[in-house]
């Protein structure tokens, strides 16, 4: 066992983050996905990924899965799906860092999950807790998302937040890489 609380990265060895928000973003919000076979990538977000892999930055996935709350489906399912979404990444070469995601709703069915969470977006809980996992510099993340929940997040972190109303990933994340002068 390692203590890697008290290490302290160095400024340059920590790299920004684009926290991606999944559905709605990655993928199309067909509502409570979980089976690969119904996931449909939203246009140029396989290519979004590479392109904040290959400007050095950390990709992050941040999801709300409220569907394992409400027993629509388990962890195990969100667990393999991101499982196949990171081996369709791979075959472009791209990579997600991490995939995190918060299983608790309040109204959910299921007991153990039916809770308030500071995981749970709007609450910046799974950001926060990545940034303490990665040496991720802060000042230059942000978070890419479909809702105003998305937005909460990255404000209540203190990073940017932009918010992705369709079209094109690729194009969108090239456009604000380029101007935090990451293109």
């Amino acid at each position: 066992m390692s203590d890697t609380s008290s290490r302290v990265e160095a400024p340059s060895l920590r790299r920004p983050a684009v926290f991606f928000d999944r559905d709605g973003v990655l993928n199309h919000d067909s509502g409570y996905a979980f089976e690969s076979h119904t996931i449909e990538w939203i246009e140029g977000a396989q290519e979004a990924v590479k392109a904040v892999n290959d400007a050095g930055y950390f990709a992050f996935v941040i999801t709300n899965q409220s569907g394992v709350a409400r027993g629509y489906y388990e962890e195990h399912h969100v667990v393999a799906l991101h499982r196949w979404m990171a081996e369709q990444l791979a075959l472009i070469g791209a990579h997600i860092d991490a995939f995190e995601y918060c299983p608790d709703h309040p109204d959910g069915t299921v007991a153990r999950y039916c809770r308030n969470s500071d995981r749970r977006k709007p609450a910046p809980g799974m950001i926060t807790d990545l940034a303490q996992r990665f040496p991720v510099d802060m000042t230059r993340s942000m978070v890419i998302g479909d809702r105003d929940s998305d937005m909460e997040a990255a404000r209540a972190a203190g990073i940017a937040g932009h918010l992705f109303e369709g079209g094109n990933l690729e194009t969108f994340v090239r456009q604000r890489l380029a101007l935090s002068g990451n293109a």
